[in-house]
Order: structure tokens, then sequence, then C-alpha cells
């Protein structure tokens, strides 16, 4: 049996331990020696502390402070694993979350033992709203609650025996971590996103353009477009803050007085309450850091294509981002003459069919384009009846304060009732010439386009529903085919205002007598070229891409997050800090919750606003001592864990955010494109598909244009791990109730407290009230049973239900192959040197090949069915000569080592091994010997045998069924009938019964 190359692990082996210092109570004693959880768990606390101690997963550097030993391991290929940053919750781990941690262990250990040099760190994502209600919730500092989460999740996950370097551990809570976020903050700042080069340069070098005249100062802070050497110094900063890719801005925000703080929509539920508390919510404007991502909108679609992800995330990474190619069109207002209203449209071919305009009701143009009394025939129902109000301005002002109430959630659900308020004021159609109407309405979003919608009725279902409550036109633009009227009961020539709804597909154009544009004959993408293509000649548009991605809303007015590395001037202007002032460190509060506002126009109150030494520094930044202000916000708690991969690869540099030469080792395969690489495997649930995967790609791409990282994407290959799922049980109230608590008899329906409940399955979780410890499994089995049973519950991408009664079998496997090699009452070895027969040398090398396939490939679950059968046929033999051959046992306990560690680790000791077999070589295999025995089956369609397949001696029903299906003969002689049956007798027959 041939192995890798030799790679020898620390010394220190166990050989003849005493494992039979306890003995469990109860009826009788074991034997001495038997593997039960008094045993387990013997042997896993020794073998963690031997690992810690011996620096056993330590990974060195090529240089820096963790170089010793490099040279060792210098011409072996790197790999580098990661987990998505976990938050350490007050509750602990439950069994759920380990499922991947344990997977990228399993894969890191294998790894190792196959010659690589495997970098597999870990850390706390700490900082942000969770933890600090926590901390509110518990009457504790965040500090300390956070510090003793952690502590308790450590001790969990040690548990386990994951194989993490230690030395690279991170907190996102650390000064000496957070410094280097703030860094990273002031790269953003000091940037600015050169369209025409396509990536950020320093912000030095847009002033040096201005100041040279090779480019002008356009920017919406300098209204008059006034030359730079006429701009004062306040004048050039506000246009050169305008550029950067760290900006403030008045932003639309979800503003909760209760909370004293804004919510993302995820923290908002469907009815406009804060999720925590359940307090009314508000959109209303705040000035916010806002981060410009927009700007790298396009390279976070096209770089998708170059990584290795699941394609459901790519996905849902293109749609949040959401590139929609159409034209944007300016509406001259009919009065005030010279302003306009641009709108963006993705059909602007159906421009002759709008009838009306729809603005969001936070549109900047809202207030200069409400009237100051009605127009004459202005209809009733225009004027928002509801408020009873007198004139446009007080209907638009309480129309505007109701959808205020509303989040985007509910205002942009397609079930709500349409509802709007005329401003007063008309546009011109640039197509018709004739004036249309402008509304507000809440179904419209700023968030989209331009918050100006061109409403087209006839095509638009959304559009038909509003001009039917307000009686306004319908004009087609595409005439449906006859068979869309049919299905309907219309005739064919039937107007556009008589349609039971909206035709949104393929139609022909009519022509609507548009000077200078003739649609007739054109396909959809031809039209809509021939409409830009007017509108460009017009004047009056322009072909657009639109994205509804907006820039990031990067300011929380609360206590537990990084705080900003900014100060305010006397003119309220934004000032950098310079990096010998990092850390910015928070002031350690003792009142630190939010203050709650009285009422909805109440402004925030950060926090930090308390701290009046701490918020109003007297500083010297060149220009001799000087009294500042603080930015009191804090950042989000995205900010730590868009980057912790890089402090990783450097954890102990307190000059730089990473030494170039490391992060190019650990980030730039070998061979690799200029920019190509990334995190070799990044594993984590599918929850963090858009949000965090996004931003940490657009904090990188920032980086690698400012030239501090190597890769223009930070995860090169991505996986999904699956939820482990639980029963879940609900009372007659509906509320969820301790599934720990609940009692199912035999034949009974379970029951809580001696009340029924309904059981329901669910992601495992403290919502759910369904979770279990993974302390409880450890008592009970030990470590590495849980380890093995959650790798054989199935692929590992896909969900999974948790019985904890089905932990047995895993913990039978254990035990079987504990005593095949320790005799359970004297400890003796049962093996012996002897060479194996050949039918077991076949079945050992047709295991490691098919062992290290599934393992190159994740597929955990199926390595673990190749070693039960292995071991199994191993038990067979110690049957029938109450001995083992070594060469089948050593290699068996090496196979099983990435799973279940510490039984693997003390059984190689056991052997005569003086090292830990972490960096043993994995078993080779033979070509010759691990070639599969196929076997010839006869396939009967409808009782007669129509032809013959080839399939490995050992094949599974499912590997039958897929190769009856690929042969040639399949398609012709079922001849596309229904199969009603397909029956397999594996290493026999196949027979296919089709539907008469």
């Amino acid at each position: 049996m041939g192995r890798d190359a030799d790679h020898s692990g620390p010394g220190g082996g166990m050989a003849g331990a005493d494992m039979g210092s306890a003995v469990a109570a109860g009826g009788g004693d074991p034997p001495r020696f038997r593997y039960d959880a008094r045993l387990a768990n013997e042997i896993e606390l020794r073998w963690q502390d031997y690992w810690e101690t011996a620096g056993t997963f330590c990974t060195p550097n090529p240089a820096g402070p963790l170089a010793a030993g490099f040279h060792r391991v210098a011409s072996h290929p790197k790999f580098m694993i990661l987990d998505m940053f976990p938050y350490p919750s007050g509750s602990g781990l439950h069994v759920g979350h380990p499922l991947g941690y344990i997977a990228t262990d399993v894969y890191a250990r294998y790894l190792r033992m196959t010659g690589h040099n495997v970098l597999h760190p870990f850390g706390y994502d700490a900082f942000g709203l969770p933890a600090e209600q926590y901390a509110i919730d518990t009457g504790q500092h965040p500090g300390v609650t956070t510090r003793r989460n952690i502590a308790t999740m450590k001790r969990q996950l040690r548990r386990l025996g994951l194989g993490h370097d230690l030395r690279r551990e991170v907190a996102t809570t650390d000064p000496a971590y957070y410094k280097w976020t703030q860094w990273i903050f002031l790269q953003i700042f000091n940037s600015w996103f050169d369209r025409e080069a396509g990536r950020a340069r320093p912000v030095a070098e847009l002033v040096a353009e201005f100041e040279s005249g090779s480019r002008a100062p356009v920017s919406e802070a300098n209204p008059r477009q006034r030359p730079w050497a006429e701009l004062d110094d306040t004048g050039r900063r506000k246009v050169v803050d305008s550029y950067r890719l760290a900006y403030i801005s008045e932003e639309l925000v979800n503003w909760c007085p209760g909370l004293g703080t804004v919510l993302a929509n995820e923290e908002i539920t469907t009815d406009g309450r804060s999720d925590i508390g359940n307090y009314p919510v508000y959109r209303r404007p705040l000035r916010q850091w806002m981060l410009r991502i927009t700007a790298y909108a396009e390279r976070l679609i096209r770089d998708l294509d170059f990584l290795d992800w699941p394609e459901p995330i790519k996905t849902m990474q293109r749609n949040w981002i959401g590139a929609s190619d159409g034209a944007s069109i300016d509406f001259p207002v009919a009065s005030p003459a010279g302003a306009v209203i641009r709108a963006f449209t993705t059909r602007p071919d159906t421009l002759p069919g709008a009838t009306y305009l729809v603005l969001a009701p936070e549109h900047p143009m809202v207030d200069k384009l409400t009237a100051a009394t009605w127009p004459g025939g202005t209809p009733a129902g225009w004027r928002h009846p509801e408020a009873g109000a007198q004139d446009p301005q007080a209907a638009v002002r309480t129309y505007r304060d109701r959808a205020a109430r509303l989040s985007d959630r509910q205002r942009s659900g397609d079930t709500r009732e349409k509802t709007g308020v005329f401003t007063g004021s008309h546009v011109i159609n640039p197509m018709t010439s004739e004036p249309i109407p402008v509304f507000i309405a809440d179904y419209v979003l700023m968030a989209y386009g331009s918050g100006a919608i061109m409403a087209v009725p006839a095509h638009d279902q959304r559009d038909l529903e509003f001009s039917r409550r307000f009686g306004l036109p319908v004009r087609a633009v595409l005439q449906p085919p006859r068979a869309w009227f049919t299905e309907r009961g219309l005739p064919p020539d039937s107007p556009a205002g008589t349609w039971p709804e909206a035709f949104a597909g393929g139609g022909s154009y009519i022509d609507l007598g548009v000077p200078g544009l003739d649609c007739a004959g054109l396909g959809e993408q031809a039209g809509i070229a021939a409409a830009i293509g007017w509108l460009e000649s017009a004047g009056s548009g322009q072909r657009q891409r639109s994205y509804r991605l907006r820039d990031w809303l990067f300011s929380r007015q609360r206590y537990w997050g990084e705080p900003f590395p900014i100060v305010y001037d006397e003119h309220g202007l934004p000032v950098a800090l310079p990096e010998e002032e990092l850390p910015v460190t928070l002031p350690d509060l003792e009142d630190f919750g939010p203050q709650p506002q009285a009422g909805e126009p109440d402004n925030p109150v950060p926090p930090l606003a308390r701290t009046t030494e701490w918020a109003q520094p007297e500083l010297d930044l060149g220009d001799g001592p000087k009294r500042y202000r603080r930015e009191l916000n804090t950042m989000p708690q995205w900010a730590g864990s868009c980057w912790y991969y890089l402090r990783y690869l450097d954890p102990a540099n307190s000059e730089r955010l990473v030494d170039p030469a490391v992060e190019r080792y650990w980030m730039v395969p070998p061979d690799a494109a200029p920019g190509d690489g990334g995190v070799d495997l990044y594993v984590g649930g599918v929850e963090h598909a858009v949000l965090h995967l996004l931003y940490a790609r657009f904090w990188h791409k920032v980086l690698y244009d400012l030239g501090h990282v190597s890769t223009r994407e930070p995860f090169r290959r991505l996986f999904n791990q699956g939820y482990i799922l639980a029963d879940a049980y609900l009372d007659a109230r509906g509320m969820y109730v301790p599934a720990a608590e609940v009692v199912t008899a035999p034949g009974r329906s379970p029951q809580y407290q001696g009340q029924p409940v309904t059981s329901r399955a669910g992601k495992m979780g403290k919502s759910l009230k369904n979770a279990i410890s993974p302390d409880d499994i450890y008592a009970a089995y030990g470590a590495d049973t849980l380890r093995l049973h959650e790798m054989a519950m199935g692929p590992l991408d896909a969900d999974r239900p948790w019985r904890t009664n089905d932990i047995i079998g895993v913990h039978r496997f254990l035990q079987r192959l504990w005593r095949t090699i320790i005799d359970e009452d004297s400890g003796a070895l049962r093996l012996h040197n002897q060479p194996p027969d050949d039918q077991t040398t076949r079945l050992l090398h047709h295991t490691v090949k098919a062992v290290r396939r599934d393992l190159q490939n994740l597929r955990f679950n199926t390595a673990i069915a190749r070693l039960m059968e292995l071991n199994t046929h191993a038990a067979k033999l110690l049957a029938a000569a109450d001995v083992l051959p070594r060469e089948l046992a050593e290699p068996l306990v090496l196979m099983v080592a990435p799973f279940a560690p510490h039984i693997a680790e003390e059984l190689w000791s056991r052997m005569g091994h003086a090292a830990s077999l972490a960096h043993e070589p994995f078993p080779q295999f033979d070509e010759t010997l691990a070639a599969e025995q196929v076997v010839t089956l006869p396939v009967q369609v409808d009782g007669k045998i129509r032809f013959r397949v080839e399939v490995p001696a050992d094949a599974g029903e499912e590997e039958i069924a897929e190769a009856t299906a690929s042969h040639p003969d399949y398609a012709r002689h079922t001849g596309g009938a229904t199969i009603s049956r397909l029956v397999i007798v594996p290493g026999r027959i196949v027979n296919i019964v089709t539907q008469s």
C-alpha cells in the first residue's frame, strides 16, 4: 500500500496509555477498554490537549512572525480553506451550527495528509446589533457578554477537535483588528472611481487633475461649474468630497424612534414595525455615510463569470445588482418651463402609450412640481380625498406622511390597492407632444431607476390598475395576437381601455403617428433600438444601463460597532484622521443603549454623543491644535466581516494590513493569470448569498485597484452547505414551545405540558425553540460520533433532518472499528503482520480510490459508507481468525482520521506510531487492484429482455438506473412511453414496466 510523500508530524505517541480509569455505573462493569462515551471523552480531551500543546495545526507563512518551519513545506502545494465568519451567540452552539465547520475540518485534515500546506483559521464576527441587543437585554456591557460568548463558542468548537491554527484567531471587536477596518475605510474615503479607467484611484490624483486643468470640477457641489482656480478651499473640498467612494448624503432610511436607530430592510416586519421591540418604523431622510458600491456594479456582475460558485448564488447576486438596459427619457415640465423630469424605462418603444407620469413620494422634484391650487377640472378622486385636503400642497404633504409609514416591502406588494395623488402639474410626452399629469404614488420607489416612471397602462399591470383607479386613459402601442383576445372573450379590435388586463407579451407595433419613428414589422429589441435612436436624435433621452443596486448605507446610530476614523472641522466637513491616530477606540460607556425618541420627527441621538470628551477632541492634524467633532455613528456589522480573510493571513502584523509576500502566497495559485485567485475554498450558508459576499467583493476590489491585494476577487471557490432541520412544535396560540419538553407517547399526538401541539419541521435554532446542544451529544457519545454523524447524514449541500436516535448507527461503527483493532478486555492489539488475502487487498485498494475521490469532491457521506463497508469486512476477518492484518488496519484508520480524528489518533498511537497522524500520508491505491469488478445485467421492458448494461458489481439502484437510462437502446425500446415502474434487483436484473 503506497502513500504520499512523507511529512512527519510532531512527536509524542501515546502507546500504552491507560484508558480504563473510569468505569460506568450501572448493572455490571463494562469491559475495561470498551469504546463508550466515557472512553471517547477521555480520548478526545487528551488528544485535543496534545494538538494544542504540540502546535499540530500551526501553519507557517513564507515570511513574517509566523514563518518558522516554512522551509519544511515550501515545496508543498498550499490551500486556504475558510468558514464563513460566525457571530458568537449568547445561547451557544446547537448541533446545526458545526455542520460546515466539521466539513471544512474533514477536508483540511485530508489535504494535510495529501501533502498540502493548509491554512484553516477561525474567528468571530462580534460587533453589531444582535450583540448589543443581547447586552441590553441582560443588563451587561456588550464587551463583557461578547467575551463570554466567544469563550463558550471556543470551548464547544474545541471539543469537536477542529484543527484550527489558533495563533490566527481574530475577533472584530479587538482594537488591534478594527484598527485595520478603519484603515480600509480610509482607503475607500481617500479614493474615487475613474469611470474612464474603470477603477478606483487615489483622491490625490483627482486633485492633481483638477489643478492641472485636465479635468473640470463637474459636480453638484459646484452648481455654477466654476473653474477649479476660482473655487475657495471650502468649495474645492466639497467638490472632492462629492467624488469620494465614501461620502455623506441625506438618504431615506428606515428610522425607528423607539429603538433610536436606523434599521435595515431585513430588520422590519411586513407590517412596517421593528423586528426587535415591535416599534413603528418611518421612512425619513437622515445624513448618513454611504459607500459608492454602485460604481462597481458592472465589475461585480462581470467577474462572477470567473468564479467557481454555485450558479444559484451567482444568479442571486446578479438579480440583486439588477442590471437593466433601456433609456433615460427627459420629460419637460409644462410649468414652470425649463424644469425636466428624467425617468428610466426598459421599454422606450412604448413611450407613445405613456399617459401619465408617477414619482416616488420622496422624489426631490415633488415640492417644485406641487401646485398651489388645483387646476380647473381636476377630478375629486385625484385630490387624495381621504385626507380632506383643500389644496395640492396639503394633499401631497398628507400623502407623503402616510407613505413614510410604510416599508419598501409594503409599498411594492403586488396585491395592494394602488393609491396616489395628483401634484397639480403636467409634463410633456416627448414623442406625442401632449401634456400628461404627474402623480405621486407609493408603489414607485426611489430605489428603482430615478424614482420616476412613465406609466403605460396598456402594457403594465400596475399602471393599468392605477389608471383605472384614477380614470386615466389607456393607449396601446403593441397589438396583441388574435389568440390573446380569443382567450379573453374579446373581439380582436377591442380598444385597450376595455382589456381585462395589461398586455405584456410580444405583439406587433401600432402606428401612432410619431414623426420619424416607424416600428412597423420590427421585433421587440429592434423596436427598442429604434426608439432610443429617435430619443437621442431629438435630444430627449439616451441609452442607459440602470441598476437595482443602491449605494451602501454605512451608518448605524448604535454603540457596539467600529468608530469612524473621521472628525468634522469648523465648516462641518469631514476630515480623515491620519493612520497614526488608529485605532479610534470605543469609549467605555455604562449607558450604551440607544436613546428612544418621543416621536417620529425627533432626530437620532447616538449613544456616543453622551461622551463629550471623546466626541469633541482637541487634535493637531497639521494646522495646530483645534477642537473637532467626531463622527458619532458607528459602522455596520458588515464592516468587520468584509475583510477578515486577509487578517487571517498575517494576524500579528501591526505595520501593514498584510505582508505582500504572505498575501500572494496564500491568495494567488501557481501559474495564475494576473488578478486571478482568492481563497481556495469558502464554505458557508446560502443566507449570506448576497449582502456579505457582495460587500466583501466590493471592498476587495477597491483594495485591488489601489494595489493592496493581488486578486480581483476574495473567494475563488464557494460551497454552500445545507441546514440541519429539526421538529418544532406550536401550541394552540401558534407560539413555539421548547421541543425538548414535548412528549410523544406511542400512538398519540405530541403534547406539551399536557396540551396537544402541532409538529412542524424547520431550521434548527433558538427562534423555533428546537435547538439541541452539542454538549449533550459529546457527553452521551463523544465528539467523533457527532462529527461522523453530521457528515454521514446526507450530501453536504443538502438539508437534512436531525433525529438524535439515528446517531447510534455511526457510534456503533466506531465501536466496531475500535474492537476490531483493540481487545476490549485487555487493551491488546488484535493485529498480525501477515499480508491480507487477495479479496481483502482488492477491496482495500478499491475503497482507498473511492474515498480519495469522494473526499476530493466533498462527498463525505459516500466516503463514510465506503469505510463502513470496509470495516464490516474487517470484522468478518477478525471473527474468522481472531486477528486482523496490519496492512488493512493501518490504512483503514488513516482513512477514518479526517472524520473521527480522536479515535484514529488513539488507534494509530496504540499501533506503535510515535507521531501524530495529522500529517501522515493518506493511503494510496494501485489502479490495477482498485479496478471495479463489473457485472452485466439484462434489462427487460414489459417482460422481454431488450438490452444489457454493464455496471460495477457493487452498484446501487441509483447507479444502475442511471446506467440503464443512458444506454443507447433505452429510448428505442421505451419509445417515449410513460414508465410506471422501474424494478431493480442489484446484481441480477432490471425490469422496466410502461403504462399500456
